[in-house]
């Protein structure tokens, strides 16, 4: 069976984070690992704490489950701080991890910020190179680059600039382009286009980890980065459509649609 590792935080309301993480894994049929970065404190109406794990523990993570096991593919979330993001950069060299995917978790829905300022070059400089894919929202890819994203053409010039930065591939989310909701996919030779349609739902709790992990997951079977962005999308379009309405505010997608 293939497996996949998450680096992520945990989610305690179960819509996102590790929880969505290993979710998506087994609904890929893809065995999947943890290691805990951050402990928040999270339901659907936001973040309200959130306890960070120490860098050491971290990497006894990390180490102890590539030392025992075959990992096909890793999967990084929440990395709140300049030295946990040292720290995984330093165990994945270790251990040599391959199909990385990078999901630079900046701020939540309800505006809780999840990675501090300071630390945003070092996710720049020390885990771009390792990723072979990145996958930023608008707002992460702004920040990113320091432009303004208003449309398709804008994403395609912003995932030029992200992948100049080192990483090997790059899949800017455009959900928030309610006009013409589109994902641009930009390999450092050409562009994919992934449209969709907009769903107009409030359950969208977990999108961004949940997209993320299907493409780990799809990785770890062994697809090509265009044929698992393509089916991540799908899938993720899916578990919008059939959201639960759990909780008061924004409730998560459901992870097993296909299934029940």
């Amino acid at each position: 069976m293939k497996t996949a590792l998450t680096i992520a935080g945990s989610d305690s309301g179960g819509g996102a984070g590790i929880q969505a993480d290993l979710k998506t894994f087994a609904a890929f049929q893809v065995f999947g690992l943890s290691a805990i970065t951050a402990i928040t404190a999270q339901n659907t109406m936001g973040v309200f704490a959130v306890q960070e794990v120490k860098p050491e523990i971290i990497a006894a993570q990390i180490d102890c489950l590539f030392e025992d096991m075959d990992i096909d593919a890793v999967k990084i979330g929440m990395v709140s701080d300049t030295e946990i993001i040292k720290t995984i950069s330093a165990a994945l060299k270790r251990n040599n991890a391959g199909n990385v995917v990078l999901d630079p978790v900046m701020i939540s829905k309800s505006g809780y910020k999840l990675l501090k300022p300071e630390a945003i070059e070092e996710l720049i400089r020390s885990l771009f190179p390792l990723a072979g894919v990145l996958t930023p929202n608008l707002v992460e890819a702004e920040e990113i680059t320091g432009q303004k994203i208003k449309n398709p053409d804008d994403m395609q010039t912003a995932a030029e600039k992200i992948h100049a930065m080192g990483v090997k591939a790059v899949v800017i989310k455009g959900g928030h382009l309610k006009s013409s909701p589109v994902d641009v996919f930009y390999d450092g030779s050409s562009f994919l286009s992934l449209r969709g349609e907009f769903i107009n739902s409030k359950n969208t709790h977990g999108t961004g980890c949940t997209f993320s992990s299907a493409i780990a997951a799809c990785l770890a079977q062994g697809k090509s980065l265009p044929e698992a962005v393509t089916e991540a999308k799908e899938y993720i379009t899916g578990a919008i459509q059939n959201s639960l309405d759990i909780g008061k505010g924004v409730g998560p997608t459901h992870h097993f649609y296909k299934f029940y």
